[in-house]
């Protein structure tokens, strides 16, 4: 391929685009597609105080956008301003970090009048209705019109002047649920405010959503607007969030991990009520959940960050889906230590579409036999292997009392050793006296409840058969219980684990020859400026001169490593969300592999008491209504759902 000719034999002009052509190029940018056309007509009808917004489109938008509202309207005066570039009424230009509406830049009507057919009808308060028309760029007179109140603009034949643009377009069907997309983002935005989005394709007129206002508090008003959006089962299973930090206030739902999706279709974030698609929140958001779904699973969340205008920038793109806090790093904490807490605080809970699942699995006999529900992730070779002994005394041992007394021994480990080795020698350290596995839940949790009527007050039930040799019976007043004792010990010996390797800075084993890593000098220096929070997790770095990092120490728990692999890795991380949990996502990877080998196996026959003291530390254990691999521990089948299932209801 030749390289391109700089040799202008004539010196170009310099010459001015006129009106036509800057809106043009100004569309490009503004409106993508017919959804964005939408967001800008929906966005100045929330700026304008609407309270009812009706939007229609036809052929997936690309014939026909309507949005009408019964906001503030305009005037005569106001419609030809309004069609003229970065003229607007939502700030006076004097500051661009003081920013307190949806749209700002006055680009977005004279950029649709540009590539399409365009017809503004409005109405104030007080002042006669009026029209005016733009047709690819020629604005005609203001005109007397008819509208109760509020504003209808009606955009016809987009990209009707730059024919090109229509051949990038999706199909008619999705460019319509990108439109619904867009609706369903800022209702959840605005939850007060009723919205109707109709299909009008081929003259049939379709309804598509229509949302009345809630009612309430912020909190109240917004899960019913996320049970009617996002439906029913995810209101049933989301966790409050409302959280503050130097001026940073989180609140919004966020899904149970057993209520997990296998695409990132169910996370909204949204900062100062715009809905943003930003990297370093989605990135807080699956930090949030790292250690409770497996990884080919998603979230589900509902997110709203709030702060002063100043704290963030929202004038980064033109179409303003993208933010950049001053302190970056305030917002990712704040979302990753609320979500975490908040999970934590949901205890043994699980969510209510696992117990459906299960009825729906159920069958009378002679049903023809379908494939049993499938949750995230699957037993991995480790878990159905037969563990090593000293593995096994390692979980076993992380059950006994007086477990946290073992943290000096657990925070050794001889250097050079690998991972698997790692594991044994824990187990070595903390079982000095071999103990069986049948004697491993004598001491654990509390004392079980004597009185079955007391037992089954709990939240897990009383204990009453344990079935093939894995699944344990519980009653409880509604109903009853299944658990698979397998995976909800492997949680609790792991969180067990956890709570001791966490208790302070992570056990470094010093390299005889440190290791050498060369890189960009910037990227060094990005290692270096972490290198006090990298030396909690137990890596010891220090400048080797320019682009260059000598690792001296490395966490002793994950025994040998490939440090130049690993700095890679954690320089992804920071690059690209301004933190690294990638380290510590390493050691809890091996805590768990050791909590697996040492819990109750499948095929272990338990005592009635030890199962009862099972479900007594489940209800007390953060976390253990999924196991590490992110898959329920739990199944509950109320009394009403048995009774249908035989036909009594």
């Amino acid at each position: 391929m030749n390289a391109p000719d700089r040799n202008i034999s004539e010196r170009p002009v310099i010459r001015q685009l006129d009106d036509a052509a800057a809106n043009r190029i100004a569309a490009g940018e503004v409106v993508e597609r017919p959804a964005s056309a939408v967001k800008e007509l929906v966005e100045n009808a929330l700026d304008a105080g609407a309270r009812r917004i009706e939007v229609v489109y036809a052929d997936g938008g690309k014939t026909l956008i309507r949005v009408t509202d019964d906001g503030c309207g305009m005037t005569a005066e106001d419609l030809p301003l309004a069609l003229c570039r970065h003229a607007t009424s939502k700030i006076d230009g004097s500051d661009l970090l003081n920013i307190r509406s949806f749209g700002f830049r006055g680009e977005a009507l004279p950029s649709l009048g540009a590539v399409g057919r365009l017809a503004i009808t409005s109405r104030a308060q007080g002042f006669d209705a009026v029209q005016i028309t733009v047709d690819c760029g020629r604005v005609g007179p203001v005109r007397p019109a008819a509208l109760s109140q509020g504003t209808r603009v009606e955009l016809r034949d987009l990209f009707v002047a730059t024919p090109a643009r229509l051949k990038f377009l999706r199909t008619d069907r999705a460019e319509a649920q990108a439109i619904a997309d867009v609706i369903r983002r800022l209702a959840m935005a605005e939850p007060w405010v009723s919205f109707t989005l109709r299909d009008e394709s081929g003259g049939r007129g379709r309804e598509i959503l229509n949302i009345t206002a809630e009612q309430g508090d912020l909190f109240d008003a917004l899960a019913a607007r996320l049970a009617r959006l996002i439906g029913r089962d995810f209101a049933a299973n989301a966790i409050p969030l409302d959280a503050t930090r130097e001026g940073l206030r989180l609140t919004g739902y966020a899904a149970l991990p057993t209520y997990s999706r296998g695409a990132a279709v169910e996370q909204f974030l949204f900062v100062n009520g715009r809905p943003v698609r930003d990297k370093l929140l989605i990135g807080a958001l699956r930090a949030g959940y790292m250690d409770v779904l497996a990884r080919d699973r998603h979230p589900a969340a509902a997110l709203f960050l709030t702060c002063a205008p100043e704290m963030v920038d929202v004038n980064v793109h033109p179409a303003k889906a993208e933010v950049r806090f001053r302190d970056p790093g305030l917002a990712r904490g704040l979302v990753v230590s609320s979500l975490r807490h908040a999970l934590a605080g949901a205890g043994h809970r699980s969510a209510t579409t696992v117990s459906d699942a299960t009825l729906g699995a159920m069958r009378p006999e002679g049903a023809p036999v379908s494939a049993p529900p499938r949750y995230q992730g699957d037993y991995g070779r480790a878990q159905i292997q037969r563990p090593s002994p000293g593995a096994i005394a390692a979980g076993l041992a992380a059950m006994r009392p007086g477990f946290a007394d073992a943290a000096p021994e657990f925070r050794a480990a001889p250097a050079g050793m690998d991972p698997e080795a790692a594991v044994l020698d824990l187990g070595a350290a903390l079982a000095p006296s071999a103990r069986p596995a049948e004697a491993v839940l004598d001491t654990a949790g509390p004392a079980p409840d004597t009185d079955d009527t007391a037992a089954e007050a709990h939240p897990l039930g009383a204990a009453r058969a344990q079935l093939h040799g894995n699944w344990i019976v519980a009653q409880t007043r509604e109903g009853m219980v299944i658990v698979d004792q397998h995976a909800a010990h492997e949680r609790l010996v792991y969180e067990r684990l956890k709570a001791v390797a966490h208790a302070g800075p992570v056990p470094a084993q010093a390299l005889l020859i440190p290791e050498i890593v060369e890189m960009a000098p910037s990227d060094a220096q990005m290692l270096l400026d972490h290198a006090e929070d990298l030396a909690a997790l137990g890596l010891g770095i220090e400048s080797f001169g320019p682009g260059a990092i000598a690792v001296r120490e490395t966490p002793a728990i994950l025994g040998r490593i490939e440090a130049a692999g690993l700095l890679r890795d954690i320089l992804d991380e920071l690059a690209d969300l301004g933190a690294s949990e990638r380290l510590r996502a390493r050691i809890d990877a091996v805590l768990s592999r050791m909590a697996c080998h040492g819990s109750v196996r499948a095929g272990r026959q338990m005592r009635l008491d030890e199962m009862n003291a099972l479900l007594r530390e489940m209800e007390a254990t953060p976390l253990s209504g999924q196991c590490n691999h992110g898959r329920p521990t739990w199944v509950e089948l109320k009394l009403a759902d048995i009774e249908r299932l035989f036909g009594r209801r």
